[in-house]
C-alpha cells in the first residue's frame, strides 16, 4: 500500500519541506518536560484535529495483523485476537502536534509498547525502530524512545474504540515525542541496528522529534 503515500515532489510534501527550510513555528525556546507541560511554540486545543496524507486506509479486524520482526529473539505475527489478549493498560498522556496544537489529558487503553517488548525481546543490536502502516506511511524512533513508559499500541480513545480517522483499529502512541512519530494504522514494527528516516523525515522533518527542544526540522 506504499503507493498510497503522496509522492515526494506532491504539494503536500512540497509545503512542508518548505515549512522546514522557512524554521515555521520556531521560536528558539528550550523547555524542560519536567517543569512546562506545554512545549514551545505550541498552542492548546480542546478538540482533537484529523491529520493524514489524504487516505484513511478500511481495516478489517478479521484480517487485520501486527508483524514484529528484525532483531528480535522473537519475532511476531499477531491476529486481532492474540492482540486482545496481551496485557491492557489504561493510562493519560498529552499529545503534541508539529503543526502546533496540543492536547492534554488524553485517555487511552491498550497494549503498553514494554509488554511488547518482553515478548519480542530486542537484541543488543537494534538500536531503532521502523514503524510502518496500513497506508504505506512509516516513521523511525530511537529504540529508548519507542520504549518508553508511558508508549502504548492504542486501542481506545477516551473510553471508545479508537476510531478510523485517528488510526483505529491500533495506533501507536509516543507522547513525548511530536505525535507525527505515533502512526496510526499501525501494521509493522521492524528493529533496525541504525537509525533510518521515515516518510516526514526524508521530507524535512527532525529524526527524532522531541517537542520540548523544538526538534521539529531536521
Amino acid at each position: 500500500m506504499a503507493d498510497d503515500l503522496p509522492p515526494d515532489d506532491s504539494k503536500l510534501t512540497r509545503t512542508k519541506r518548505a515549512w522546514a527550510a522557512q524554521g515555521r513555528a520556531l521560536t528558539g525556546r528550550v523547555a524542560r518536560r519536567d517543569q512546562d507541560r506545554l512545549p514551545p511554540g505550541q498552542h492548546v486545543v480542546t478538540n482533537w484535529p484529523v491529520l493524514d496524507l489524504g487516505t484513511e486506509p478500511a481495516v478489517r479486524l478479521e484480517t487485520w495483523r501486527l508483524d514484529v520482526t528484525g532483531l528480535v529473539e522473537t519475532r511476531l505475527s499477531l491476529d486481532w485476537a492474540a492482540f486482545g489478549r496481551l496485557p491492557q493498560t489504561d493510562l493519560t498522556t498529552d499529545i503534541h502536534c508539529v503543526t502546533t496544537w496540543s492536547r492534554y489529558d488524553n485517555r487511552w487503553r491498550g497494549v503498553l509498547v514494554r509488554d511488547l517488548l518482553d515478548l519480542a525481546m530486542p537484541l543488543p543490536a537494534a538500536t531503532h525502530v521502523m514503524l510502518s502502516s496500513h497506508d504505506g506511511y512509516t516513521t523511525n524512533l530511537p529504540l529508548a524512545d519507542f520504549a518508553a513508559e508511558d508508549a502504548i499500541l492504542a486501542t481506545h480513545w477516551d473510553g471508545q474504540p479508537l476510531t478510523a480517522a485517528h488510526g483505529g483499529p491500533m495506533r501507536a502512541v509516543v507522547p513525548h515525542l511530536y505525535f507525527w512519530k505515533s502512526a496510526k494504522w499501525l501494521k509493522a514494527i521492524d528493529f533496525i541496528p541504525a537509525d533510518r528516516a521515515g516518510f516526514w523525515e526524508r521530507n524535512g522533518y527532525h529524526m527524532r522529534g522531541d517537542p520540548w527542544t523544538e526538534e521539529r526540522y531536521g
